[in-house]
């Protein structure tokens, strides 16, 4: 059907064209299950190599002990790294030219970056290519953009929060795999193996996704007299949600520089030092698997700065006890608790940034979004380690607590704002 069929009976035309999520109802269904088998697979490609990835480092000519720990983080980081300086490129061009092309070039690009990774000769291979990952990349990131700005308003939260549960899932799941395939594989064919899944997704979006985008509508709109005026954007509101989103993201990670150290303090055998610390650090995100999509669906119905508020609140509650816990199984409910809590933050603040600004700047909106959280994920390691090595371990703990309590305080303002 012509979407642009002209009406005799008004030169305003153009405020009566159907929106971006108006002409695409009958498609946002079918492309959110793609995008979360694509976010899915995309993360569990990029979070499997963390079990091998120091014997990785090792076989490409690192020996000493210091030096392989060094590098491991150094290419582990890289890729959120590249996603946080590339997500608001993406985001705009998102805008310019359509949010499908955005998937298929992160399903592409990260297919084909996974198995270079494998034939990889020299660790600065290994951390370019793990920098390119990311900056070619970002499917969960497109994915955002695209779920975000086609779902109705109504069901944003909930879609959203499904959206969030795929990606959370694939990196909890990635180190699993990541620790059977070698064995059958080998550990380059496991990055082959990885590749293979991304294509699969990179296959599924382009037949099968589907976009009613204009990319003449943008200029159209600013052509025509008639068009509703562009929403202003309030950039205090804009502020207090990037930099919430980037508090999600570091409270979640601040702990991984020590965690291991730490769980060693609780009495643990060394021998099982380990493989304690992956179950802690996998609480969680399986606690944000079992609630992220009921609390995107409650923001839909009680709003969305509600649950921000309480789930900052909560979250900040739940770090403060971390700091006092005297077994391994009290952290692990702890992180559990708190990333139950977590996973109504992300779906919550993406809803309200697409609707801070135009249609026409939602995806580069999203796209600061994305990489705001990243840069979380970059610093939260960072800020814990130094805090953990200059003020002790537990003040990681409280620490972060207070960063988010005081998040909650600067959503509470913004609320304000938005509705004073």
């Amino acid at each position: 059907m012509n979407q642009t069929a002209s009406s005799p009976f008004s030169s305003g035309l153009q405020s009566a064209r159907p929106g971006y999520a108006e002409r695409n109802e009958n498609y946002w269904r079918r492309n959110l299950v793609v995008c979360v088998f694509g976010s899915f697979t995309t993360l569990v490609s990029l979070s499997m190599l963390l079990p091998f990835l120091p014997l990785y480092v090792q076989q490409l000519g690192v020996s000493s002990q210091s030096a392989i720990i060094e590098w491991s983080g150094i290419a582990f980081g890289a890729t959120f790294l590249g996603t946080a300086v590339t997500a608001p490129l993406w985001g705009r061009l998102a805008d310019r030219y359509g949010r499908k092309p955005m998937l298929v070039r992160a399903a592409v690009g990260m297919a084909v970056v996974m198995s270079l990774i494998g034939v990889a000769h020299t660790v600065h291979q290994l951390v370019a290519l793990r920098l390119i990952a990311g900056l070619v990349g970002g499917y969960a990131s497109a994915s955002t953009v695209m779920v975000g700005t086609q779902v109705p308003r109504e069901r944003a939260g909930w879609a959203l929060g499904i959206l969030s549960t795929g990606a959370l899932a694939g990196s909890l799941i990635g180190p699993l795999v990541g620790g059977v395939l070698p064995a059958w594989l080998g550990i380059r064919g496991t990055f082959f193996a990885g590749g293979a899944m991304i294509a699969v997704a990179a296959l599924l979006t382009i037949f099968v996704v589907k976009e009613d985008f204009h990319p003449a509508d943008a200029a159209a709109r600013k052509a025509t007299s008639a068009a509703p005026p562009a929403r202003r954007t309030n950039y205090a509101i804009v502020t207090a949600l990037l930099a919430t989103a980037m508090m999600v993201l570091l409270a979640n990670m601040s702990i991984e520089p020590i965690i291991t150290v730490y769980i060693g303090g609780l009495g643990v055998a060394p021998g099982n030092i380990t493989r304690i610390a992956g179950v802690v650090m996998a609480c969680s995100a399986l606690g944000s698997i079992l609630t992220a999509a009921r609390l995107g669906a409650l923001a839909d119905r009680i709003g969305s700065w509600n649950v921000i508020v309480a789930c900052l609140v909560v979250t900040g509650i739940a770090m403060i006890p971390q700091a006092f816990v005297t077994q391994w199984w009290q952290l692990a409910g702890l992180r559990l608790l708190m990333g139950m809590s977590l996973a109504g933050l992300l779906p919550a603040i993406s809803k309200l940034a697409r609707h801070s600004v135009d249609e026409s700047k939602t995806g580069q909106m999203l796209g600061y979004l994305q990489s705001a959280q990243f840069s979380g994920q970059v610093i939260g390691p960072v800020i814990g380690g130094q805090i953990g090595v200059y003020l002790g371990l537990h003040s990681v703990f409280f620490v972060t607590g207070s960063l988010l309590i005081a998040c909650a305080g600067l959503a509470q303002w913004a609320r304000k704002q938005q509705h004073g």
